[in-house]
């Protein structure tokens, strides 16, 4: 996935005091009591490296980490796993790093991981059970991965001025109508495009059928000439938010994440997962081969999976919890209301990427061809 969130500064008072508030959970929620333990002394390290997205966790789940374990984390931020596998092919070292599916996947099969300590990961049964069933996919037994957040890709729209039996009905080919020309937003990424390409004519998303790729690429450039996109990526937040004047969006394609704040912040916007299917996608915690500070490592993903540091995570950025006394609480709580905060489980017509190097290769040519005018 590329980068998926702004820092929402509005939610970062309301995330404390919701977490302070939720200090009481424990047990199946993931314990909030996290024993003091002097790093240095029982691992012999102190120091944790730390390579996430940009603007993906809570506001105090770092220092209160730091503050419990006697330690430093250097956290630092990719905004795509494609760039982040490069640095990490190209030596650097980190302790943890959260990428998507389909790049731990990739990970896995390059032997680039290490298997995670499940003697150290004591609040595993915090975990939804339908995120995990989302990461057996490529990890059957978890054996290298935890997951983080998990969400949805959907279309956000103005109630004002799109009918949602028509958004309803027409799904991913409302992309194709002409009353909507200059007034639809397209998230700037090969992959989520394609994907909806291929899910509008009825593919599977992880095709390498030639003849399926050419199709959809045909449906991309037919969506481009059609209505005339604007292409963007974060920008879409505020873009929805905030409607210009003088050239308003209806429609956005977006991370269920992202539509959960757009909408907490103006209820005139909707969301909806398009009956055609869609991109289910979870973000995972791993460790790599040559982290420097492994035992940390699982200290660190076992402290995320607590009630109030996947409470802190959740309320901060938007996302969804794979804690699932979390989800709950907040889908009940300041969410409450807003099905983008649950993404959608279960469907058939929906999937979850796949490791595919030829294919994403052929999409990287085929996608900058989509944009020329």
């Amino acid at each position: 996935m590329n980068c998926r969130t702004l820092k929402k500064a509005g939610l970062f008072a309301l995330a404390a005091a919701l977490t302070a508030c939720s200090s009481g959970s424990s047990g199946a929620s993931g314990s909030s009591e996290v024993e003091s333990v002097d790093a240095q002394e029982a691992y012999g390290c102190n120091v944790l490296n730390v390579y996430n997205w940009g603007e993906y966790v809570g506001e105090d789940v770092i220092s209160n980490f730091e503050e419990a374990f006697n330690a430093k984390v250097n956290y630092d931020m990719f905004d795509s796993n494609e760039s982040m596998y490069t640095r990490l092919m190209g030596g650097s070292s980190y302790d943890v790093l959260v990428p998507s599916d389909y790049m731990i996947e990739r990970l896995i099969k390059e032997n680039a991981l290490q298997k995670l300590d499940k003697d150290m990961l004591t609040n595993l049964d915090a975990l939804d059970p339908d995120v995990v069933e989302m990461q057996k996919v490529y990890d059957p037994d978890l054996e290298y991965s935890v997951p983080y957040f998990h969400g949805s890709v959907g279309l956000i729209y103005n109630t004002q001025n799109v009918d949602p039996a028509e958004i309803e009905e027409k799904g991913w080919d409302i992309l194709l109508d002409e009353k909507y020309k200059n007034r639809v937003i397209m998230y700037d990424s090969q992959r989520d495009s394609f994907m909806i390409a291929f899910k509008a004519l009825g593919y599977s998303m992880n095709t390498s059928d030639d003849k399926e790729i050419q199709e959809a690429y045909e449906w991309l450039r037919k969506v481009h000439e059609t209505v005339s996109p604007a292409y963007m990526t974060d920008e879409v937040i505020d873009t929805m938010i905030y409607p210009s004047e003088t050239n308003p969006k209806d429609i956005a394609v977006v991370y269920s994440g992202d539509a959960a704040y757009i909408i907490s912040e103006n209820p005139d916007m909707d969301y909806i997962e398009p009956k055609q299917g869609t991109n289910v996608w979870s973000d995972g915690m791993v460790i790599p081969a040559n982290a420097s500070c492994a035992p940390l490592a699982n200290e660190f993903i076992n402290y995320v999976l607590t009630y109030d540091a996947s409470y802190d995570n959740s309320i901060t950025v938007g996302y969804t919890s794979s804690n699932l006394q979390v989800t709950e609480d907040i889908s009940t709580g300041d969410y409450e209301g807003i099905d983008a905060y649950l993404p959608r489980t279960g469907y058939e017509k929906d999937e979850v990427f796949r490791f595919n190097e030829v294919l994403v290769q052929k999409l990287s040519d085929l996608w900058n061809k989509v944009k020329i005018n």
